[in-house]
């Protein structure tokens, strides 16, 4: 079946050619589809500003409608239907930007895209001018002089404000006394942070060891190590600071694996504790803290500096020198001839080991009462808790002791070794410098460690201005003997005055009982159930019996015990005065704290 031939519609919009169309086999070709739409390209001059160069600043046109392309590019499309079709502008006569030089102008259909060149560099304040094509971004500006200017002047002025102002000349003494006060702390700061950054490895020695270190000097404890007394649940007494308790639980770990080791005849080194003692505690343990027990118990370990021992790792050469330690036992502690630490020892040491870090503590705690005012001086045996403004937490580190080094001959490591060895050699000019270098470090090392000093008493206030002074000494001697008997009180009588504290709330308590239940007497198991129910805090009948006892001592007039065949009866007069009776306790309470 032949196809029909196109309408009129087609043939009107066709090109104007010289040839008929060419027909094969009695049949008409198919119209070709359209060719995309071109996009002429706008002139840089003629674009908007803010479109891209090389891409036209309208919108594509519609599409037009379908016809058969002409046959030879020379004669123009017949422009038909002006009322359907937008009229496009002629072909500009200027080659666009992005064209190739030599290409015939108008043969290519292709959309040209323009890659943007770089900015050209300029002063920074035109960064953030440019907009680039597309979505929006955000430049962020380079900072100019001005800025660096300001930042320069606000580090001036934050550093002008850290260092002290003058003192005014109109000040108080007062204020003038505490300013200057300021100032000497500031310099001892700065001189204490000079000399630890000057020599970061020198420690004092001692064998009490109450410094601290100066490379911990400076750093600021955490609070759970600062407030570890205070957070205890215990009663009150000779408690030990956080970091004394670590170094009394290294040392009980340390002679855990050296008598493990020691036992079984192996040599005991220091990288076999280190291990094990990590361990077991979870905290880096260092040569540091082995000097600070050396420190504490001189006479627990025996150090040496050994080699030619037999090694297994490849951390340490066998011809290397190692840190061993070796328990110093008695001669009666043997097994089959030869010394066995034995676990009553082990504990034994333990306690040695506590008992001087307590005694460590007593000489900062003396120091602290002779500085009060006025000075305290409580025998160290009947001290039985710390001074309630005494901060436990606060005493110094233990000052390691120094531990055997390995011989080495050939290496001068002071100053002194270096002007003796090269005497003659050198110049008078450096031996004068070796000579004095060698005097400083001799009088660093000769200084005494420091012990910890309460700060000197503040000069008395605005407040008490006008009072006497003999009226304030005999307050503050009242008060030195109140505490210096607080820290003295056996727990046992510490015991019994927590229990008269308590008997004025629990009389209370009592005669209710009695009036609730209707009766003269009670057995001691039903009376001790319902104070204890009755009670505002938890407290045991055993507990309670031993407070009701203490009611019929302090009162006999008033509650009775009787004891009856198996039975123990409490007998309570209700005719008293509640009164009176609560007088009387309140009485015997402040007798006896005040002993």
């Amino acid at each position: 079946m032949a196809q029909l031939p196109p309408p009129d519609f087609f043939s009107s919009t066709k090109a104007a050619t010289g040839a008929p169309p060419k027909r094969s086999g009695g049949r008409r070709l198919k119209a070709a589809p359209p060719p995309p739409p071109v996009h002429r390209e706008v002139k840089e001059e003629e674009a908007p500003p803010g479109a891209p160069v090389g891409l036209s600043a309208h919108p594509p046109p519609p599409p037009g409608s379908p016809r058969t392309p002409a046959r030879g590019g020379g004669s123009p499309p017949v422009r038909g239907l002006a009322g359907r079709k937008r009229s496009r502008p002629p072909p500009e006569a200027e080659p666009s930007v992005g064209a190739r030089p030599g290409a015939p102008p108008g043969k290519s259909a292709r959309k040209r895209l323009e890659l943007h060149p770089p900015p050209e560099p300029g002063p920074p304040a035109a960064v953030g001018n440019c907009s680039p094509p597309g979505p929006a971004l955000t430049v962020c500006p380079f900072p100019t002089q001005e800025d660096l200017a300001g930042l320069r002047c606000r580090l001036r002025r934050v550093k002008t404000l850290a260092q002290l102002p003058p003192i005014p000349t109109g000040a108080s003494a007062d204020l003038r006394s505490r300013l200057e006060r300021v100032r000497q702390l500031e310099l001892r700061i700065r001189e204490k942070k000079a000399r630890s950054g000057a020599t970061p490895g020198v420690q004092p020695s001692g064998d009490t060891g109450v410094a601290a270190p100066a490379a911990e000097a400076g750093e600021k404890a955490p609070a759970y190590q600062r407030f570890h007394t205070l957070a205890q649940d215990q009663p009150p007494g000779l408690t030990l600071p956080y970091k004394f308790k670590v170094l009394a639980e290294m040392f009980r770990s340390v002679d855990t694996i050296a008598g493990m080791l020691f036992n079984r005849a192996e040599t005991i080194t220091f990288a076999k504790v280190k291990q094990g003692v990590q361990d077991m505690m979870r905290k880096q343990f260092e040569e540091r803290h082995v000097g600070q027990i050396k420190a504490v118990y001189p006479t627990s370990y025996r150090l040496r500096q050994e080699k030619n021992i037999p090694t297994f790792g490849n951390s340490v050469k066998k011809s290397d020198y190692q840190l061993t330690l070796e328990p110093v036992l008695g001669e009666e502690e043997k097994v089959d001839g030869r010394p066995h630490l034995s676990a009553s020892r082990l504990l034994e040491r333990r306690k040695e080991f506590n008992r001087n870090l307590v005694n460590i503590v007593k000489q900062h705690h003396k120091a602290f009462l002779a500085a009060l005012s006025p000075p305290m001086v409580v025998p160290e045996e009947k001290l039985t808790r710390w001074h309630p403004r005494f901060k436990v937490d606060e005493v110094p580190d233990i000052s390691p002791a120094e531990l055997p080094r390995p011989p080495q001959e050939d290496r001068l490591t002071t100053a002194q070794e270096v002007l003796s060895t090269a005497r003659g050699m050198l110049t008078p000019k450096m031996e004068k410098a070796l000579a004095n270098l060698a005097l400083r470090t001799a009088e660093a090392g000769a200084g005494e460690p420091v012990v910890s000093k309460a700060p000197s008493p503040a000069s008395t206030s605005s407040a008490l201005k006008g009072v006497s002074q003999a009226l304030l000494e005999r307050i503050r001697a009242k008060e030195a003997q109140k505490l210096q008997a607080l820290m003295t009180r056996d727990p046992q009588q510490e015991e019994r005055l927590a229990m008269l504290g308590r008997l004025p709330a629990m009389a209370r308590i009592l005669r209710n009982v009695f009036v609730a239940e209707k009766k003269q007497a009670l057995t001691m198991e039903v009376a001790c159930a319902r104070m204890a129910d009755s009670y505002d805090a938890q407290m045991p009948p055993g507990e309670m019996e031993k407070h009701l006892r203490l009611f019929a001592e302090l009162l006999p007039d008033w509650v009775g015990i009787h004891a009856i065949r198996t039975d123990t009866y409490i007998k309570l007069d209700k005719g008293k005065d509640l009164g009176l009776v609560t007088e009387r306790l309140t009485k015997v309470a402040k007798e006896a704290e005040a002993l």
